[in-house]
């Protein structure tokens, strides 16, 4: 009896923490489905979006176009690298009001693993300057 029922409890356990990754097109088509399950789901974050209140925030994430909005009530306040344009992924449930309802976030700022810059210079025209100075290379041998 007793390991019948921690069997069901380790079972229930592991139904309720498990989460399945989606993008948000799928999101978008899986229809009544996707609120019964407990969904992650990354983007990049739409810049102007983010509207912190206390320890949560909302925000909308952009994945190919697509907008997706987000309502994160966590225990703890979103990481540092939650910004504009940053790579977040969101865990939580996708609710009837067609937010998804985020209980835990991370956040990667993209410009924080870019190459760096020289004085003078933005990432992209140096390499560009890269690009030109290579096929200019090729052109002399």
């Amino acid at each position: 009896m007793i390991v019948a029922a921690l069997s069901y409890l380790a079972f229930t356990g592991i139904q309720e923490s498990k989460s399945y990754y989606v993008t948000i097109k799928e999101l978008q088509g899986m229809g009544s489905e996707a609120h019964a399950k407990r969904l992650r789901v990354a983007g990049q974050v739409v810049p102007g979006s983010i509207h912190r209140q206390g320890t949560g925030a909302d925000f909308q994430l952009d994945e190919q176009g697509l907008k997706l909005q987000v309502a994160y009530r966590g225990l703890e306040p979103p990481p540092d690298t939650f910004k504009d344009e940053a790579q977040a992924l969101v865990e939580g449930s996708y609710g009837t009001d067609n937010v998804f309802h985020a209980q835990q976030i991370q956040a990667k700022c993209a410009s924080k693993y870019a190459p760096a810059a020289k004085a003078g210079q933005t990432a992209s025209s140096g390499a560009a300057q890269h690009t030109q100075a290579a096929a200019a290379a090729q052109n002399t041998n």
